[in-house]
């Protein structure tokens, strides 16, 4: 007996449903059809378009997110590189073949991407370090005052021009004379 009125509770619901429209049904399935109705509305109405012309106008733009940042090595030569705007230093580095190791491969747990920011001006431009990143600097060769871990450096259009120094060392696990591979 429960069985069927179950039954047919859901029978008289599944006919309401389907029959009314969306705006005639009771307060409660109205405001769920125009809850959806109004999430997919700007779904529909955005353009899209793959002609070349917008796709070259993209790479544009790319090219205009991009900053300059020299890195400097424990030589003193100079790497000048084009870093796209959101993209941390040691991806970069990474990149672009530049020997800054990143042994935890961002993940904030070593100091192995320890770079030195070569001007204070460009330092006060950075959001301060968090305190896993300073407890990862403590750990690093030749800490400075302008220290900073290479994946917490991200490029943004006011760091154009940065210049970075790769300390001389790095304290790190593996056989001395040991070179990684970026992933």
């Amino acid at each position: 007996m429960f069985i069927s009125k179950f039954a047919q509770l859901g029978a008289r619901a599944m006919k309401g449903l389907t029959k009314a429209a969306p705006l005639a049904c009771s307060p409660r399935t109205s405001h769920f059809f125009l809850a959806r109705n109004h999430n997919l509305w700007p779904l529909r109405h955005e353009p899209f378009s793959t002609t070349a012309a917008d796709n070259a106008q993209v790479e544009g733009n790319e090219e205009k997110q991009k900053i300059s940042v020299t890195f400097v090595d424990k030589d003193g030569e100079e790497q000048n590189i084009k870093v796209p705007v959101g993209m941390s230093m040691l991806e970069a580095a990474h990149e672009n073949d530049i020997e800054l190791e990143g042994a935890c491969e961002g993940s904030l747990a070593c100091s192995t991407c320890h770079v030195i920011v070569m001007d204070t001006e460009y330092y006060n431009k950075l959001e301060d370090p968090t305190d896993e990143e300073n407890d990862m600097l403590d750990l690093a060769f030749g800490l400075t005052e302008t220290s900073r871990l290479g994946c917490q450096v991200i490029a943004k259009p006011e760091l154009d021009g940065i210049r970075l120094a790769l300390p001389a060392a790095t304290r790190n696990f593996a056989v001395d004379g040991f070179k990684p591979k970026p992933h």
